[in-house]
């Protein structure tokens, strides 16, 4: 476990990247587009003081109160933590052999038939206890928090009946309540289907999804909507019972194939459609015009070998865009963010100023938090100081952790 302790603290000499905004820490934070994601709000020599967990002051020559921790940065760069709003951290056992035989050349049905694939995930989980669930997900968020992701959201999904849901849930909630950082969690309830999909996605949506809001008022309703899962019709469905009783819906689609799904996501105000690799350009200029934020996921490309999320077209017409690092134990084994920015930069069409707001602020506005994602008076306090002096070096070096300290909720992290 990271040993943490809770102070005043005042940062020295830092590279600032304050991503400030127009109106400053007087309105909420809100997402970027366009123009609003080129500037960084560099300040290059100044000074951060914590109070608590909220940022009390930014500038140059602050002076530093009496008992509060001092950190001089030496002039690298401060910048606010990652959100990385799209994981499967939760989960039991593991897909190494799977990928062996992938590696050896099999097809993925042979390897479904022999037992790999999603259904190997959802045995381990229907056999591993809430409190082994809970426990290897908080080991994993403290590898997050090393490095730099503060805010992160978590699925359920693997669990398939209504049981098993609720235990991943409540595993998710249980990890989070002993963790320094912010985990929201999401019912992945349209993840993928449990016999018959008809039945199965009937059950779901007049049975599981009202066990679920019950337990858990608010959270969010997740599906995945392709050909290896549900089917367009049954998501919306899904979606517009979730939405009549006031919870916020997101869906993954267009992963293999353009599936129609995107433009039933606009008109249901989903907070955001994630992936989209194979989503056609039509859809996704539709998707840059409305107020559904793009989730990209270009860590799932790169393992999977497939072409790279087309991030130029939703930026160039000015969409709500973020990334993710997708952490699952298949399809993404990674929860690097600087990793995921770095692909972004080479193969989506990202600048680098584009990568980070969309891996802070945008990110957080698709889980509905306003109170972070900038370096502002009032803000949470969570920011991250690097060991790069120039931001460049964030996405021009792989491969090793870019992160020296990270502050989370004003508590410094050791």
């Amino acid at each position: 476990m990271i040993g943490i302790y809770h102070m005043s603290v005042f940062i020295r000499n830092a590279r600032i990247l304050t991503l400030r905004q127009e109106g400053g820490a007087a309105v909420p934070v809100r997402a970027r587009r366009g123009g609003q994601m080129k500037d960084l709000g560099v300040v290059p020599r100044g000074d951060v003081l914590i109070i608590d967990d909220k940022i009390a002051a930014v500038g140059e020559d602050l002076a530093c109160p009496a008992g509060a921790e001092k950190i001089d940065a030496e002039g690298r760069v401060l910048m606010p933590g990652f959100v990385d709003c799209h994981t499967h951290a939760c989960w039991a056992g593991d897909r190494l052999d799977e990928w062996m035989r992938h590696l050896a050349g099999e097809l993925p049905e042979a390897v479904r038939k022999g037992g790999g694939g999603l259904p190997a995930t959802v045995r381990a989980v229907r056999a591993a206890t809430r409190k082994q669930l809970a426990a290897g997900l908080r080991l994993r968020l403290d590898e997050l928090l090393r490095g730099g992701t503060t805010t992160v959201e978590v699925k359920s999904g693997y669990g398939l009946t209504e049981g098993e849901e609720l235990k991943m849930l409540h595993a998710i909630q249980r990890a989070a309540a002993e963790w320094a950082g912010t985990v929201q969690a999401t019912a992945l309830l349209g993840g993928a289907l449990d016999g018959e999909a008809a039945a199965y996605t009937r059950l779901v949506v007049r049975e599981m999804l009202p066990a679920i809001w019950h337990e858990f008022p608010g959270v969010t309703i997740d599906a995945r909507c392709d050909e290896t899962a549900w089917p367009v019709e049954a998501c919306v469905r899904l979606f517009e019972r979730a939405r009549k009783h006031g919870l916020p819906v997101r869906v993954q689609t267009d992963r293999y194939s353009s599936t129609g799904m995107i433009l039933e996501a606009i008109k249901l105000h989903a907070r955001s459609v994630d992936d989209l690799s194979e989503a056609s350009a039509t859809d996704l200029r539709a998707l840059a015009a409305s107020e559904t934020t793009a989730v990209l996921l270009p860590a799932t490309n790169f393992h999977e070998n497939r072409r790279a999320p087309r991030g130029q077209v939703l930026l160039s017409a000015g969409g709500l865009v973020a990334l993710a690092s997708n952490f699952n134990p298949a399809s993404s084994p990674t929860h690097s963010m600087p990793f995921v920015i770095a692909l972004a930069v080479r193969y989506s069409g990202f600048s680098l100023a584009e990568a980070i707001y969309a891996s802070t602020v945008n990110a957080a506005a698709v889980l509905g938090f306003t109170d972070r994602g900038t370096i502002e008076v009032g803000r949470r306090a969570d920011v991250l100081l690097l060991r790069h002096r120039d931001e460049r070096d964030l996405a021009f070096q792989i491969g090793a952790n870019p992160v020296e300290k990270v502050i989370c909720g004003g508590q410094v992290i050791h």
